[in-house]
C-alpha cells in the first residue's frame, strides 16, 4: 500500500487545481464521459479517476464551490461600490476637462490615475485572495479523499491509477470517481472557511 501512496498523493494533489472552475461559473457538476465507441476489455490493475468528477460531484466540493463564489460576491460588492463613485469623479473631471488649465488638469489626473490604480490593486488582490483560498479548500477536501481513494484502490485490486479525463479511449469498467465520491458524501458534506489574507509581506 504504502508504494502505491505517492501516486496517489499525486493524483489528489493535481485535482485540487482544477477542481474549482472559475469563481462565477455556476457548473458544480463534471460533464458525463462522452460515449466511448473503443470499448474493449478492462486491463486488469489499470484504474482510473476522474478529478473533475470527484470534486465536482461530491457534496463537500459542492459546497465548498459555494461558499468560494459567496465570498467573492460579497468582496466584489465592496469593491463596486468604490468603483462607482470613482467613476463619476472621472466623468466630471472629463467634463470639466477643457476649462482647467493645463497645470490643474495634469494635477487632477495624476491624483484620478493614482487612486484608480490604487483601485486596480485592490481588484488584483482580491484575485489572489481567491485563488490561495481555492489552493487551501481543494488541499482540504484532497486530504479527506486521500484515505477513500486509497481504499478503493486497493479494493479493486489496481497496480496503476490514471486519470481518465485523460483518457481517449477504452474500458472504463474500473473508474474509482464513484467510489470516491460516495466515500466523500458519507465523510465529509461542508467545510467552513473564509478568504485568506495575502502573505505578510506581500508587495501590493
Amino acid at each position: 500500500m504504502n508504494m502505491h501512496r505517492p501516486l496517489l498523493v499525486a493524483a489528489l494533489a493535481a485535482a485540487a487545481g482544477l477542481a474549482f472552475a472559475p469563481v462565477t461559473s455556476s457548473a458544480q457538476t463534471a460533464a458525463a464521459p462522452a460515449s466511448n465507441p473503443l470499448g474493449g476489455n478492462p486491463v486488469p490493475g489499470v484504474c482510473m479517476l476522474s478529478r473533475e468528477a470527484v470534486f465536482a460531484e461530491s457534496k463537500v466540493g459542492q459546497a465548498a464551490s459555494e461558499r468560494l463564489k459567496q465570498l467573492a460576491t460579497q468582496q466584489q460588492s465592496l469593491l463596486e461600490n468604490q468603483r462607482k463613485p470613482l467613476d463619476a469623479e472621472i466623468q466630471a473631471f472629463q467634463q470639466k476637462s477643457s476649462t482647467l488649465t493645463e497645470a490643474q488638469r495634469q494635477q487632477q489626473g495624476q491624483a484620478l490615475q493614482q487612486r484608480m490604480q490604487t483601485f486596480q490593486g485592490q481588484v488584483n488582490e482580491l484575485d489572489q485572495r481567491i485563488q490561495l483560498t481555492r489552493g487551501k479548500v481543494m488541499q482540504q477536501i484532497g486530504q479527506q479523499a486521500q484515505s477513500i481513494v486509497e481504499s478503493s484502490y486497493n479494493s479493486h485490486h489496481c497496480g496503476l491509477l490514471l486519470n481518465r479525463d485523460a483518457v481517449l479511449g477504452g474500458n472504463t469498467t474500473n473508474d474509482l470517481s464513484n467510489d470516491v465520491v460516495r466515500g466523500l458524501d458519507a465523510k465529509i458534506t461542508t467545510l467552513n472557511f473564509n478568504l485568506e489574507p495575502m502573505p505578510s509581506g506581500t508587495a501590493k
